[in-house]
């Protein structure tokens, strides 16, 4: 959800409370704004951790990444997927990395903030 779009809403929720119930609405519409922010940050704090204990840039396999990726994602969501901090490839574009033990590899690319492009590398095959 748009960051305007979500503080818009919780604007008219205290609105909405002042008129319906006075200064009770408004902190108990507070209350709730408050409780909300702590679960996104609780939900931050736990994928950051599963991703601290994985190696920077790995993923089990980088075809089942590519195939779960969809354009839009942020950051945190395909963390939150490969359980693993990627590599910062290139600061602009934002450019974020992961492999398999394979030597595949996924290159991500965020234009504000979200999954616009990604690729999949997979080595030449050496059989012949």
């Amino acid at each position: 959800m748009n960051p305007i779009v979500g503080w818009g809403l919780a604007f008219v929720a205290l609105v909405a409370g002042w008129f319906s119930y006075g200064w009770q609405g408004v902190v108990m519409v507070a209350s709730v704004i408050v409780f909300w922010l702590l679960l996104q940050f609780s939900r931050a704090l736990r994928v950051m951790k599963n991703a601290a204990q994985a190696p920077k840039g790995e993923v089990g396999s980088t075809v089942m990444l590519n195939a779960k990726l969809k354009h839009g994602m942020t950051l945190m969501q395909v963390i939150a997927i490969t359980r693993s901090l990627g590599d910062h490839v290139s600061e602009s574009p934002d450019t974020w990395a992961w492999r398999d033990a394979g030597d595949s590899r996924v290159t991500l690319v965020f234009e504000g903030g979200k999954l616009s492009r990604w690729e999949l590398h997979r080595p030449a095959s050496s059989e012949g």
